[in-house]
């Protein structure tokens, strides 16, 4: 599975869990226009940062941190 992980500089990495017991996850299933969406091919190269969903992923990140989790998971990113 892979996950998302916000950094303090407000950049995303990504993170690979392997194995029975993932860490605990928030899910965003909020889609954008299908040329607004942040793909995984846009994480790995690093693009793609005035697409509105980079601002939808930086969102859930933001609550994920506020609630507690440290990872979000967004479709779009793994497509």
């Amino acid at each position: 599975m892979r996950l998302l992980k916000l950094e303090d500089d407000g950049e995303f990495s990504l993170i690979e869990s392997v194995g029975d017991n993932p860490p605990r996850y928030a899910i965003s299933h909020t889609w954008e226009a299908d040329d607004e969406e942040l793909t995984f091919k846009n994480l790995v190269e690093g693009i793609g940062k005035s697409k509105a969903g980079c601002k939808k992923i930086r969102f859930c990140g933001t609550q994920a941190a506020n609630d507690g989790l440290q990872f979000p998971w967004v479709d779009t990113c793994y497509i």
